[in-house]
């Protein structure tokens, strides 16, 4: 018998002919690398994008950073965000599940991760229970998160798990961009830069800080509806922020 590993077409590699180094694909950029391919392969991602006005998060951001000061404690607006999007989820559960092969999770509660650049690739700390903790542990919790994150310091239950996801891309100035869920969450909220736009207020042009912030949800698990109305209810809590403390 004919060995068909053997007669086997063995993949050809290419490269220009150009100076270059050449180095293997880290461990962890392989692992990042697989689970993206297949996600994009084996998710049906339906993506909902809304513009956001911020101005009223950011007064009420000032407004608590000069009540914590005393503490040295500091509010993000991703820490805002987390919150909302938390929130949100505790507000619109169908959008607040796991999909692990045919059996659907729906959670009492938001753990929310958060994408963090590392050396050498990404991860996702956990923020758990950010809907009910305040404003001020999210920040500091955060902060240690992503500390430890940068020198490989967290623990695998501090990355593994979540209910939904949230990756901001504003800090480097996107203005709009479309993530890819991480499995099994439903969902991820992708955040993009705020900045100036004239948009109408009150049936009148006006000046707003507005960012756009997409929602991408894996479509067998949550319908385009239910995902709507998780969109709606973030872009109200950020533009009504009185109940984010």
């Amino acid at each position: 018998m004919v060995s068909e590993s053997s007669d086997a077409p063995q993949p050809v590699e290419w490269v220009p002919d150009i100076p270059h180094k050449l180095r293997k694909l880290p461990n962890m950029r392989r692992v990042i690398a697989r689970r993206l391919t297949e996600s994009k392969q084996t998710v049906p991602h339906i993506y909902l994008a809304v513009d956001v006005r911020l101005d009223a998060l950011l007064a009420r951001r000032t407004a608590l950073n000069a009540e914590l000061a005393a503490a040295g404690t500091k509010l993000s607006v991703n820490d805002m965000l987390i919150k909302a999007l938390a929130l949100a989820l505790i507000e619109v559960p169908a959008c607040n599940v796991n999909l692990v092969g045919d059996k659907l999770y729906s959670f009492t509660r938001a753990d929310v991760a958060v994408a963090v650049s590392i050396p050498g690739g990404l991860v996702t700390p956990i923020v758990a229970e950010a809907d009910s903790k305040p404003l001020a542990a999210i920040a500091a919790e955060i902060k240690e998160l992503a500390a430890r994150a940068q020198i490989g310091g967290l623990k695998p239950e501090e990355y593994n798990g979540g209910t939904a996801a949230l990756s901001n891309m504003g800090m480097y100035g996107v203005r709009q961009f479309d993530a890819i869920i991480n499995p099994p969450h439903g969902m991820i909220l992708a955040v993009g830069a705020g900045d100036a736009r004239v948009i109408p207020i009150d049936g009148k042009p006006a000046v707003a800080t507005v960012m756009t912030v997409t929602g991408g949800f894996d479509h067998r698990a949550i319908d385009g509806a239910d995902g709507a109305k998780l969109m709606a209810a973030f872009k109200r809590l950020v533009e009504e922020p009185a109940d984010l403390g």
